[in-house]
């Protein structure tokens, strides 16, 4: 069991990033959550066996067909345990 926490920029926002990471996810039988930030990153945690989570993490180098991706940043983490795959909301942040 393992956890990659990856942050992705480049043109990753409104180009169906984080429902097609979710279906990829959940194809590999990948846990955890993925979320747009007021950045215009996208933020992710992948959670499960090494070369489910491996595939994501590469996966997130290209994301979908609409995607320009041009970084992404991988920490290892703790696994938490996590069940399923969620998008979660923007975290709001102040003007």
């Amino acid at each position: 069991m393992t956890r990659k926490h990856v942050i992705v920029s480049g043109d990753v926002q409104g180009v169906y990033f984080r429902d097609t990471c979710r279906s990829t996810a959940t194809a590999h039988g990948v846990r955890g959550w993925v979320r747009n930030l007021p950045d215009r990153t996208v933020e992710a945690v992948f959670e499960g066996e090494t070369d489910a989570v491996d595939r994501l993490v590469a996966w997130a180098h290209d994301g979908p067909p609409a995607a320009a991706v041009d970084d992404v940043r991988v920490t290892e983490e703790e696994p938490h345990g996590l069940t399923g795959f969620e998008v979660r909301p923007t975290p709001w942040r102040p003007a």
